[in-house]
């Protein structure tokens, strides 16, 4: 059964105090008519104390936390849009190359506590969107899929480190077949796919996510993962066996690009009007589905948040 929406005044933690405390960080783009200048922006769980952690030039987008570290890509210091992965902490101190692996505009995931990721690559010229694990700590890497007709893009780990949901299409360029949901091995075996998406629905030809940007809820079994249908991109969910599929948010509006809190609690997601004319990041209670806007009109593309950990 979808989710109701209930915008609410606030939207905070309840409990005994034990739980965990969270920040959020986000990708906003500064308007210029010389360069294409994408900042992060940190912010506190309840949308106050907005701060420019990068202010730098490049093009920097983060696309994963691990509790207080955040990992982002980075143009900085090489050409246009050729990405590494880059780490901070939420000050936007102490900033470093985390590998010389050169990267996709994707979606990445880390396991063994924050020490293998698992990223979208091009480490040549011949070779595009395939995946490796990255060793966070010394920056070497291992290369886990190699089919260069192919494309992996936004991998995911699931919650135990033993598999990976990816985005994948057998031909990267074939623009009649979409792209879909695939689980495999963590060690790239037994992959088989996940997701179907209805080829009869009005979206079917627009230009968009069909299964990307895939989450694994860190304590319930399923994924959730954005998909363009009935006009606007939405968040669905599926279970990993596939027995189950579902919209996870019944909402007027568009949503996008998500992020789980560690404990499962919290939803955050960049949001818009159907004309995608400005986007948002919002904040979902899951057990109560109270929902809070935590940004304003400052930017008009407010997007991506990932959530971080404040460690006591």
């Amino acid at each position: 059964m979808a989710l109701a929406i209930l915008v609410i005044s606030a939207c905070k933690p309840k409990g005994t105090g034990n739980e965990k405390l969270y920040t959020i960080a986000y990708n906003i783009h500064i308007p210029d008519t010389t360069k294409d200048d994408w900042e992060i922006i940190h912010m506190n769980f309840d949308g106050s104390g907005k701060k420019n952690i990068i202010n730098n030039d490049d093009v920097a987008w983060t696309y994963y936390a691990y509790k207080d570290r955040l990992f982002f890509i980075s143009d900085r210091d090489t050409a246009y849009r050729h990405f590494f992965l880059y780490e901070t902490d939420t000050d936007g101190n102490n900033v470093r190359k985390v590998s010389d692996l050169r990267l996709e505009d994707s979606w990445m995931s880390s396991r063994n506590n924050g020490k293998e990721m698992v990223v979208s690559a091009r480490p040549d010229r011949y070779t595009r969107l395939q995946l490796f694990i990255v060793n966070t700590e010394d920056g070497t890497y291992k290369q886990l899929t190699n089919d260069t007709a192919a494309f992996y893009r936004d991998p995911c780990f699931s919650p135990d480190g033993k598999q990976i949901v990816v985005s994948y299409k057998k031909n990267k360029r074939d623009r009649e077949t979409p792209e879909e949901l695939y689980l495999m091995n963590a060690d790239g075996s037994n992959m088989r796919q996940l997701t179907h998406y209805p080829m009869d629905n009005p979206s079917a030809k627009e230009y968009g996510y069909k299964a990307g940007s895939a989450k694994w809820h860190p304590t319930e079994n399923f994924i959730s993962y954005v998909s363009k249908q009935d006009g606007k991109n939405s968040i669905f969910a599926i279970t990993p066996d596939g027995t189950r599929q579902w919209k996870l948010v019944d909402n007027p509006k568009s949503e996008g690009w998500h992020d789980w809190s560690s404990d499962g609690k919290w939803l955050t997601y960049n949001g818009s009007d159907a004309a995608e004319s400005r986007y948002d990041i919002f904040l979902l209670n899951w057990e109560t589905k109270e929902v809070k806007q935590l940004t304003d009109s400052t930017y008009k593309s407010q997007l991506a948040p990932v959530f971080l950990e404040k460690l006591k």
